[in-house]
């Protein structure tokens, strides 16, 4: 077998692993949890190899091209992937790792409830960062960064009977959502730059890219900011650094694996891996280098002021990342490259001793308590005060976040109250026949009005999810407004030339099955549990645990995660968006992460949390 082709013995060995263990019943601890350590033990040993081979071979770059699973007269989505020094450390560092974990957690999680889905998780991450870390484009790279979110999504809930862990995994996968935006906007960006399906191959062809980049500087920075803003939120950086200290709730060795070592590093993975827009651009480097210095800074100040020894630890390695991030800015991509991986161990290693190293903390304490002796700052007490206050506060990152994001979208979505099903279904046929009508006569209508149009409907679209996101009452309300918004979303792009079809019918028909399942789902929960509303968590799960799995695959599916037709049918819709409308690429982005949000809210307030039912037992909120 060639190198180029081996690469995907590293993704089909997690395929399995995760597939297997789907079939082990529950009771099966030995089995679920030998599984799990097999399928990574087996893809380390292999990788170590495989390294091994390719640095004897003279450490070439090596490019895989699988398979093409859409392609149109003016574009090609195929799967594609890449291997280089970055993926080579990425992988060790990521399979390595893992195994520990495996290990670790067969004895801390025994006689769990929830024992197979821990390990099922895990697995379906470790195929997700496989995925990303192994992607040749963009494309490949985005589905396997939904999977590493989900995925976090459900072990940072893993206890999803009680309160804070299901409120901060939301927390964190509306975050995770956020930060989508900027890699969909440089996938669509990139689209128009080069002219094709730009894989990371490419990329390093000095030549292509400054040619490109000299004649289209304005789009060059664009892909950059992007690219920069979707880093900053997946590696926590300021002013998205307080979600990581919530993402603990889960169990310890889900919180070493993830936001220790190897999702809070993907950030400083997609800087690396798409290094060559950064080369060019000074200002952006510096801009770079200065939010990793501000993120050191205050995550450090922050740091010091936890009680709680895991938010010390994650503020710790956030401050890391930050030098990390300084550290990609000046071009220093090998030394980022081992900071990476010395973060990645002591941060695990950190996790793991930490609940034994506060037991025997206590115990000394307790037994040998000597007060610390604190010497004289030099910083004056006020400003020493005014530190200490804000640090205590974690520099009110959360309520900044709260302010310009959350507020904003709960304003515009209570705007519409007033909605019920009935008049949701009257005022949406009512305009999108309307609409329609506009599409048709676009001919006899003055250039200068259809030129707004699309962003007209899109903004209806948008409106509409943002609705959803803040709907307190019916489920039914809110989940026929995320599937609405798809059709506004597919009118505002048919107002663009050279759209087909077929490109139509691939993205609507994911979002009408999904749709229509979902319906179902909520109309025989409702015959079910009587009454069914979104203005509390209502823990479902407990009684209908299937029936809870499978809305949430038809939450995913609606809200165009790579599980449909509609993943690829939203890639294939933004080709179709001119390189002048960023305005109804910014609206349908938007459109996109709003809905996942949304339609994940609907999951998590129907299915997790206390029981609403009250002669089940009642956990407390948290420790």
């Amino acid at each position: 077998m060639m190198a180029n082709e081996f690469l995907l013995v590293f993704i089909i060995i997690p395929i399995l692993g995760f597939l297997i263990s789907f079939f082990i019943p529950e009771r099966k601890e030995f089995w679920l949890s030998k599984t799990a350590f097999t399928t990574v033990f087996v893809q380390l040993l292999l990788l170590c190899f495989f390294i091994f081979y390719w640095i004897i071979n003279g450490s070439k770059d090596l490019n895989l091209f699988e398979v093409s699973l859409v392609k149109t007269n003016d574009y090609d989505f195929y799967i594609d992937f890449y291997f280089d020094k970055v993926t080579a450390v990425y992988l060790f560092i990521g399979a390595l790792l893992t195994s520990m974990i495996t290990t670790y957690s067969r004895y801390y999680l025994h006689r769990e409830k929830g024992y197979k889905r821990f390990f099922i998780t895990v697995l379906f991450f470790f195929l997700g960062y496989n995925l990303a870390i192994l992607a040749g484009n963009f494309e490949t790279l985005f589905i396997g960064w939904e999977i590493i979110g989900l995925s976090s999504f459900l072990l940072i809930g893993f206890y999803r009977e009680r309160y804070l862990p299901v409120k901060n995994a939301f927390r964190v996968f509306a975050i995770y959502r956020i930060g989508d935006v900027g890699i969909i906007l440089a996938m669509w960006a990139t689209h128009h730059l080069f002219h094709e399906n730009i894989t990371f191959m490419r990329l390093h062809n000095y030549e292509l890219v400054n040619e490109h980049l000299q004649n289209h500087t304005l789009i060059g920075s664009f892909i950059a900011l992007c690219l920069a803003c979707a880093a900053a939120v997946k590696s926590a950086q300021v002013p998205f650094s307080s979600w990581l200290p919530r993402a603990m709730e889960g169990p310890t060795p889900s919180s070493a694996i993830f936001y220790g070592s190897l999702s809070v590093h993907l950030g400083a993975f997609l800087m690396l891996r798409t290094m060559p827009f950064l080369e060019h651009q000074t200002s952006m480097r510096i801009a770079i280098g200065i939010m990793g210095f501000t993120t050191s800074i205050i995550t450090t100040l922050i740091a010091r002021v936890q009680s709680s020894v895991k938010s010390q630890i994650a503020y710790s390695s956030i401050s890391q990342i930050g030098l990390i991030f300084i550290e990609i800015a000046l071009g220093l991509e090998t030394l980022a490259l081992f900071h990476i991986a010395g973060n990645a161990f002591l941060r695990t290693y950190q996790l793991l001793v930490s609940p034994s190293v506060v037991s025997y903390l206590i115990r000394e304490q307790f037994y040998n308590f000597v007060p610390k002796q604190v010497s004289k700052s030099i910083i004056p007490k006020k400003l020493e005060i005014a530190l200490y206050v804000l640090s205590l506060n974690e520099f009110h990152l959360e309520k900044i976040i709260r302010i310009f994001l959350w507020n904003p979208l709960n304003t515009i979505g209570n705007k519409l109250n007033f909605l019920n099903l009935r008049k949701l279904f009257f005022l949406f046929l009512s305009t999108y026949f309307i609409g329609s009508i506009t599409l048709y006569n676009k001919n006899s209508i003055p250039s200068y009005v259809t030129n707004y149009l699309p962003e007209i409907f899109a903004t209806i679209g948008l409106v509409l999810v943002f609705k959803a996101f803040s709907e307190r009452k019916s489920p039914f309300v809110a989940w026929l407004l995320i599937v609405f918004n798809h059709f506004w979303i597919v009118l505002a792009i048919l107002f663009n030339e050279k759209v087909s079809y077929y490109e139509i019918s691939l993205y609507i028909t994911g979002i009408v099955i999904a749709g229509t399942i979902g319906y179902i789902a909520l109309l025989k929960l409702k015959t079910m549990e009587k009454r069914i509303l979104l203005n509390q968590h209502s823990g479902h799960v407990y009684e209908h645990p299937k029936f809870a799995f499978f809305f949430l695959l038809a939450a995913l599916g609606v809200t165009g995660f790579p599980i449909t037709s509609t993943f690829i049918g939203e890639d294939l819709l933004f080709s179709h968006i001119e390189s002048s409308q960023v305005v109804l690429a910014l609206l349908v982005a938007s459109s996109f992460v709003v809905s996942g949000i949304a339609g994940v809210r609907i999951y998590t307030r129907l299915f997790l949390g206390t029981h609403i039912k009250t002669y089940h037992e009642l956990p407390y909120k948290s420790s």
